[in-house]
């Protein structure tokens, strides 16, 4: 469970009456799920049964958010993958099975109808207590009043509202004050039990985890072994047209110079010098082809030194801030710093930014690198900037990628990566 910052006494009372107001489009949609669902042979269904899903599942989401901002209480979202409708009356048709066929649209449905009966408890009590415990600070001033009115009832069980003033009637202030405070002070924990009961509605089951488990390592495998063969298509592609082209022509030169030796020396010296310069060539190309596959400098000094490597070689000016008390795995390590590269290219290419900066650190058993640029925003996962890249390249450590990029700027993006660090720093920067 996350731990959040201790809210204001009023805060959970409120809170927990925005809670309250939403189990009543909860019940609503409960019953448009029924119909929906006994109306599927009618047709009818057919066509509202994907919209009211998607309704209860927007706030199952929002319910899920609330636990988590308010709460510290994570609950995943165990909704599977389903494929776009296919054409016509029956592509739609088994959509809507595969809806019902989703164990989560069950959970969610269940919790539509449960939660507000018993969770709408647990959102209004330290309400409640606090209008109860008002109610006992009022009373005695407005005694005579309701008592002429004809009022009759007791309070806090112990005090009849009803007749003369006695000395129990003075009572109830303090009745009212203890009220209050058991509602201030119970707020933040029937706050985190409402949280807490929610997760159990909606959270996955265990079978649901591995399941969702084992489609993730199936789809990461995949993106992998996709960039793994773009990545060999690519250095080939580099081998053939730079430094193997280039080798070729050097060896056609040496075979010139050989029959040139004789009879012209100034040209086989001519093209000894262009051999030569092509030779400078080639080797700085299988170089900058080396550094794409795995950096020198991050094998050698690691992943801090690499980045600022990169930074120094960035067009714009980029501030690094490095705190890794030791070295993850190797190809973490690699993935990490490509990932950093990409970004400081997106940079440079499409942001527009005057200024990068970068923050690396470990903490809570994960390598968090956070890169900012004061640029013009806009930036998105399925913008083509290639970040759906680096999404896919460290998912494959079960590593996520956040992007907080508004409009006009400025941008920031997160990725985390579980991993453990396993010997001291090399740097001394």
């Amino acid at each position: 469970m996350k731990r959040v910052a201790s809210p204001a006494l009023w805060q959970p009372p409120l809170r927990g009456l925005v809670l309250a107001a939403q189990k009543v489009p909860q019940a609503a949609l409960f019953a448009l799920m029924v119909f929906s669902t006994a109306s599927l042979g009618l047709g009818a269904g057919v066509l509202l049964l994907p919209v009211v899903v998607a309704a209860v599942r927007k706030l199952a989401n929002r319910s899920r958010r609330l636990a988590h901002d308010w709460s510290g209480v994570t609950i995943a979202q165990p909704y599977r993958e389903l494929p776009e409708p296919g054409p016509g009356l029956a592509g739609r048709w088994g959509h809507c099975l595969r809806l019902l066929q989703d164990p989560a649209t069950l959970r969610d449905t269940l919790w539509t109808i449960v939660d507000p009966v018993i969770g709408t408890v647990l959102a209004l009590l330290p309400a409640a207590l606090l209008v109860y415990g008002l109610e006992g600070l009022v009373l005695p001033f407005l005694w005579d009043t309701l008592v002429s009115a004809g009022y009759h009832d007791q309070y806090a069980g112990l005090i009849d509202v009803s007749g003369e003033r006695g000395v129990r009637t003075w009572l109830m202030p303090l009745f009212g004050l203890g009220f209050i405070w058991l509602g201030l002070r119970t707020g933040p924990l029937l706050l985190t039990a409402h949280a807490r009961f929610t997760r159990k509605l909606l959270g996955p089951r265990i079978g649901d985890e591995l399941t969702a488990r084992v489609g993730h390592l199936t789809r990461t495998r995949g993106a992998v072994v996709d960039s793994q063969a773009a990545e060999l298509r690519r250095i080939e592609r580099d081998l053939h047209d730079g430094a193997q082209a280039r080798l070729v022509a050097m060896g056609m030169n040496l075979d010139a110079v050989g029959q040139l030796l004789d009879t012209n020396p100034e040209a086989a010296r001519a093209l000894l010098l262009e051999t030569r310069e092509s030779s400078s060539k080639a080797l700085g190309e299988l170089r900058d082809l080396v550094r794409g596959i795995h950096p020198p400098v991050l094998s050698d000094r690691g992943l801090g030194d690499a980045v600022r490597a990169l930074a120094l070689d960035s067009p714009l000016p980029v501030d690094v801030a490095v705190d890794l008390p030791g070295r993850p795995d190797a190809p973490v390590e690699s993935a990490a710093y490509f990932a950093v590269s990409e970004l400081l290219t997106n940079a440079a290419k499409h942001a527009r930014a005057d200024r990068v900066w970068i923050d690396i650190r470990h903490e809570r058993e994960a390598l968090r690198i956070s890169v900012g640029d004061d640029g013009c925003g806009g930036a998105t996962v399925s913008a083509g900037t290639g970040l759906g890249g680096i999404e896919s390249r460290i998912a494959a450590f079960d590593g996520v990628l956040s992007v907080n990029s508004p409009q006009g700027g400025p941008t920031m993006t997160t990725m985390e990566i579980p991993c453990a660090l396993f010997s001291p720093k090399t740097s001394s920067f």
